[in-house]
């Protein structure tokens, strides 16, 4: 019988483990909470300890895993597995491949996050297998990966694909990295929730501020179904977002020239109005040789493109690393 591939997705709240079979079928998934105590010292051990339990629930054994493949949050380097900060659980300086190897013994890649979510949803979701992807995840940040001739894209020290750090207005809003204006700032749900405030703040007889002195607070979802009614000024959010988003898009397109770009996360799922105006947006700016190749589609996976990612990046870097040297 072929072996598993454990498939991790280390997020703030939870940690998402799979094993999952060479096809990318998923065999078991769970989750367990993400102890970010200690700076998240206990993290690593969880992990492990937590596939040992489920291991011996199934009747496996640790020689039942090919290796382990992590997505993690941060600035990470791809080849080395060592994770320089990630501020949302306290590491700095974690040689965090070294530590799942040492405890496991058995092979162990990592990549962050955004990106082990473009080799999932490229491998068994919306990308089908594409050579050059972009892939954006629009939830309390903007998270990115990129694909390029069908690898992943690193960069130098593992920087290149933060999309969301692209500066969109220098006089604009705070973001944590420390900077002001990025994308994040803007077109994430926290953005389109600030955006919507205000929009209440102006317009105190309009929906927006019934709702939020209803609820006491407002969604990026509320948003997208008081558009759907057709609301004005959450009609004006949308539209914004999606027109800078579309913008920055068809600039990213004459570096990547990509045939998909797949939009995720949470606000992804808010409804279709604001992938369609991306994709309007996109198609607007771009130019036609970039335009006429590439198609703006909805992400597939939700949360399992990150244990799914995780998998695909094990089986790429053994079992297609040892057809190459090997060759039928």
């Amino acid at each position: 019988m072929s072996k598993y591939i454990a498939g991790i997705d280390i997020g703030g709240t939870t940690i998402k483990i799979g094993l999952i079979s060479q096809a990318g079928e998923i065999m078991e998934k769970w989750e367990i909470p993400t102890d970010t105590s200690d700076q998240g010292k206990h993290i690593v051990k969880d992990i492990w300890e937590s596939i040992v339990t489920k291991l011996a629930s199934i009747g496996k054994v640790r020689d039942d895993i090919l290796g382990l493949g992590v997505g993690a949050p941060g600035f990470i380097d791809g080849d080395t597995g060592f994770v320089f900060e990630a501020v949302n659980i306290g590491w700095k300086d974690l040689d965090l491949a070294g530590q799942l190897k040492e405890m496991s013994n058995l092979p162990v890649f990592v990549q962050n996050d955004a990106n082990i979510a473009v080799l999932g949803e490229n491998w068994k979701g919306a990308g089908n297998q594409a050579q050059n992807v972009i892939a954006i995840t629009l939830g309390t940040g903007v998270g990115g990966g990129i694909i390029a001739n069908g690898d992943i894209v690193d960069g130098e020290n593992g920087m290149a694909g933060e999309i969301g750090h692209f500066t969109i207005d220098p006089e604009g809003h705070l973001c944590n990295c420390g900077r002001r204006g990025c994308l994040e700032t803007i077109v994430s749900a926290t953005g389109m929730v600030r955006q919507a405030v205000e929009q209440a703040r102006q317009y105190p007889e309009g929906k927006l501020a019934k709702l939020q002195k209803q609820k006491g607070s407002i969604s990026a979802k509320d948003i997208a179904d008081l558009a759907a009614e057709g609301d004005t000024p959450s009609i004006r959010i949308i539209k914004k977002n999606a027109e800078i988003l579309g913008r920055l898009i068809s600039n990213m397109g004459t570096v990547i020239n990509p045939s998909k770009v797949l939009i995720g996360g949470g606000v992804s799922k808010a409804g279709d109005m604001l992938i369609d105006e991306i994709a309007h947006a996109f198609h607007g700016y771009a130019l036609k040789r970039v335009s006429d190749i590439c198609e703006i589609k909805q992400a597939e996976l939700g949360n399992d493109a990150g244990i799914i990612g995780g998998a695909f990046l094990v089986k790429q870097r053994l079992l297609d690393a040892e057809f190459d040297n090997n060759p039928v």
